[in-house]
């Protein structure tokens, strides 16, 4: 039996903005009804602020959950701030989602992504449909395509099949693709790998300076904390750090847990945080 938290349960006995808006100014849709899930998320927006939203959904609980608390986390939010908001960021915000109902959120955060795709860009939901299925399928049971699977990759630090499963459902059923995901895995790691060594150590530095500014200093600031790069030698990379952090993605998580992980993440694999009074 999977451990729901209290807020995952009240979100699914009590969701949210359930129903449609006509006239919506973005719709977005994400999954299949054919797989077993679906989500449709209809926004309306004025002055580049989300004003009202509101979501129909076919799934499980965690489907419903994920759907409602993400109504919650963009209404009255503009249009930059709800592109930022993640499937991490849903799962936290539900207090988390068991490992094997994570694709829940990844749902929710591609639903989103397609209704915003669709208000930027102006493109039809049929054309957008069209793309996809131009997209190359790698598990057929659950419609989940190659780009699919990358960013969540990408975005989740996924390292094996069973996590790639968790988070997209691809390789659940017959498994037949299971060989596919763990190739796309490992081309990704090599990828990053390549990349991070191509790196001159002037635009290490800069790189780290910059994750710093956008996204970590970013994250802390929102508790009331900060952080101040002071050194960098090599691998090693000293820092200030002053208050707390709630959104950190495990509540256990240590601050400089959250700024090795996040520079580990986002720049090299071999980064080692030093905090210094």
């Amino acid at each position: 039996m999977w451990d729901y938290s209290e807020k995952v349960i009240e979100h699914y006995r009590n969701p949210r903005n359930v129903g449609k808006i006509d006239n919506a100014d973005a719709i977005g849709v994400a999954g299949s009804l054919a797989c077993g899930d679906q989500l449709k998320i209809y926004l309306k927006i004025e002055n580049n602020i989300v004003t009202d939203a509101k979501f129909q959904t076919f799934g499980c609980g965690s489907a419903v959950a994920s759907s409602s608390i993400l109504t919650e986390m963009i209404i009255g939010k503009t249009i930059d701030e709800v592109k930022k908001i993640t499937n991490q960021d849903i799962a936290d915000q539900l207090g988390g989602l068991p490992p094997e109902k994570m694709h829940c959120s990844v749902m929710g955060y591609e639903a989103l992504e397609d209704a915003l795709k669709n208000y930027d860009d102006y493109v039809d939901l049929d054309e957008l449909r069209q793309e996809k299925v131009s997209e190359k399928i790698i598990c057929t049971c659950f419609g989940v395509t190659e780009n699919q699977i990358w960013d969540a990759i990408k975005h989740n630090g996924l390292k094996t099949v069973e996590e790639v499963t968790n988070f997209t459902k691809a390789g659940g059923a017959c498994g037949r693709c299971k060989e596919a995901i763990k190739d796309i895995i490992d081309t990704y790691y090599k990828k990053e790998a390549n990349e991070e060594s191509s790196l001159s150590p002037a635009q290490k530095i800069l790189k780290i300076s910059k994750v710093i500014e956008t996204q970590i200093a970013a994250e802390l600031q929102k508790d009331g904390g900060d952080i101040t790069l002071v050194d960098i030698d090599g691998p090693k990379v000293f820092v200030k750090l002053r208050g707390k952090c709630s959104g950190c993605k495990n509540a256990m998580m240590t601050l400089k847990g959250f700024v090795e992980n996040t520079l580990k993440e986002a720049v090299d694999r071999n980064i080692e945080v030093v905090e210094v009074e």
